[in-house]
């Protein structure tokens, strides 16, 4: 067999995440069923460098597929593509090493998150539209709480495919753009519901409602309070996952117009 590794973007609204489920459209399922049809009836392993939430996106999620083809990267790529639906893409394929893991060799990812300061006809499916008015400088505040290694207990439910709620989040970058507030929370992985819990945290406390010390409590003991104020996943993409080497993401730029 021969190993590949794929960059991949999907539109998540109507995705139940990335993760194959029983009954439930999902990423992995969809682009399991096109590899099917497009190697049949050569065996394939297929598989992702981490799960994304229902109706979450991505930029570029990566992927390693191992099938036994003697057809190129770029061939590979046009073929699937033919055959995805609309919501999924499939940027590039590459030949990998046998030993890449998608999963397994990522050393960190990045997220990002759009909040939309006004009511918008085209980006609704892709931002989280606040009414209040928000504190940047608050907000900035607040984030800079989350940065290191701490327990996520409070920021995730119980997921028994998760053995510690432990992660070293690297940085956390906020920037206004015109209508927009984006915030990228760059981490070595993320646990369930994590990155938007924490996004709605820092909403909170940018409308007021939710004080530094409170952001305080909950990263040092267990609470079922961020779990009330989770943002909604329309305005989450995962962005990049690194690799040993990789470079640093660009500079942070709206991935809409509004």
């Amino acid at each position: 067999m021969s190993r590949f590794k794929l960059y991949i973007e999907y539109d998540g609204t109507r995705f139940r995440g990335w993760q194959i489920q029983k009954n439930a459209r999902s990423v992995q399922g969809e682009m399991s069923f096109i590899v099917k049809k497009v190697f049949y009836p050569a065996e394939f392993d297929f598989q992702g460098s981490g799960r994304t939430d229902a109706g979450v996106h991505a930029l570029r999620q990566v992927a390693h597929l191992d099938v036994k083809t003697k057809l190129p990267p770029e061939i590979i790529r046009m073929k699937l593509n033919d055959e995805l639906p609309a919501d999924i893409n499939i940027l590039g394929v590459e030949k990998a090493p046998q030993n890449f893991h998608a999963r397994h060799d990522a050393v960190y990812r990045s997220y990002v998150y759009q909040i939309s300061r006004r009511r918008t006809a085209f980006g609704k499916k892709y931002v989280w539209w606040i009414k209040d008015k928000l504190d940047i400088e608050k907000m900035k505040q607040a984030a800079g709480l989350f940065i290191g290694m701490k327990d996520f207990q409070s920021f995730t439910d119980d997921d028994p495919e998760e053995k510690s709620t432990k992660v070293k989040v690297e940085e956390i970058q906020m920037k206004e753009s015109g209508d927009l507030i984006l915030i990228r929370i760059t981490g070595s992985h993320f646990i369930w519901k994590m990155v938007r819990r924490i996004i709605g945290v820092l909403a909170e406390v940018g409308r007021g409602k939710l004080t530094i010390g409170k952001v305080e409590e909950f990263i040092k003991t267990k609470s079922g309070e961020p779990a009330k104020l989770t943002a909604p996943p329309s305005g989450l993409f995962l962005e990049h996952v690194y690799y040993k080497d990789d470079k640093k993401s660009p500079e942070l730029t709206p991935l809409i117009q509004i």
